[in-house]
């Protein structure tokens, strides 16, 4: 079995800090590339993330840099670029054979790709892998209890790399289903936005857990359109994810959620956040996927409505609460 030692994390966010302190934290050299300067320095001078991973103290073997040619020497990269940014990062990488494991959730617009397609497009040549759960960043760069799941296309270099990757509190769960891994990550991430307007609408517990739900069905009618595995999407990468989210502010999708349930507008929401909600991306483009294919998924469509400002959060809940009833399996 292949094995792999000499990490590099592609993107200095809050989940790419976490996952490359992960790998540093008992001393293990670790390179993660930002192409905010402000973060290089912030990691190698203070061994902090301020901008985006505040009150995380960081492995002095994990060295950060703004060149991606950096990076070459590592054994495997985790990719944690968002969507809209990925096919260009992809495009700037040191030549190499290096496996690519995907962390980043969601869909590219206009050609409905997901990342390890715009992988198969740009660097075909690399092994490719997902890794996709229930994770807050914070809790994992604290060293706190984590399952996850990693997805390859087949199952040797599914399990050297979970090999490499486990911890003692960091537990990967070994899958082939790297699209429903992507698909369960892209889409829970959309129904936490939803979830959050419920909170921030005073609806109650009743309509959250209805919801969440209800977005399930949307999930699993996406997935196993586009050939997922209804195992995955029902484990830690679908349903696992999916609580997480959608219950709990620490989020960022659903406390952007909360704000549009308390009226606010999602411009100004978006415009005030450091961070991204991937979701508020997500949605427009996976409504217009699930449109094209013939899939019914109301509620991704009016979070996707919402975040473009067509409707407001009342608009979109008496729209959702007035559907016509149906059997509950459809």
């Amino acid at each position: 079995m292949t094995s792999y030692s000499r990490f590099g994390v592609v993107g200095g966010g809050a989940w790419g800090t976490a996952l490359a302190q992960l790998l540093a934290a008992e001393g293990a050299p670790v390179r993660l590339w930002a192409r905010e300067d402000a973060v290089v320095t912030a990691i190698n001078a203070e061994h902090r993330n301020p901008l985006f991973l505040p009150g995380a103290s960081l492995s002095p073997s994990l060295v950060a840099t703004g060149d991606l040619a950096d990076l070459a020497a590592c054994d495997a990269l985790l990719v944690v670029v968002p969507v809209p940014f990925l096919r260009a990062v992809l495009a700037d990488l040191p030549a190499g054979h290096a496996p690519l494991i995907f962390c980043s959730k969601g869909m590219e617009a206009q050609s409905f790709a997901f990342p390890i397609d715009i992988a198969r497009d740009v660097c075909s040549d690399r092994p490719l892998a997902v890794l996709s759960g229930p994770t807050f960043a914070h809790e994992v760069a604290a060293g706190l209890p984590t399952a996850i799941t990693l997805a390859a296309a087949d199952t040797a270099t599914a399990e050297a790399l979970a090999q490499a990757l486990a911890r003692p509190h960091f537990r990967p769960y070994v899958s082939t289903d790297m699209i429903g891994a992507e698909i369960g990550g892209a889409v829970k991430n959309i129904l936490a936005i939803a979830c959050g307007i419920v909170d921030g609408a005073g609806l109650g517990l009743n309509a959250r857990a209805a919801l969440i739900s209800r977005g399930f069905a949307e999930m699993t009618r996406f997935g196993l359109a586009r050939g997922a595995q209804a195992d995955t999407l029902a484990g830690l990468a679908g349903l696992g994810d999916l609580v997480l989210t959608c219950t709990s502010s620490n989020s960022r999708n659903f406390a952007l959620g909360q704000g549009l349930g308390r009226g606010a507008d999602a411009a100004t929401l978006m415009a005030d956040r450091r961070t991204v909600a991937e979701g508020a991306f997500s949605a427009p483009v996976i409504a217009a996927a699930a449109r094209a294919d013939g899939i019914e998924m109301p509620i991704t469509d009016a979070v996707a409505r919402l975040v473009a400002g067509d409707i407001r959060a009342g608009e979109a809940i008496q729209a959702l609460l007035s559907r016509p009833l149906r059997p509950e399996g459809r």
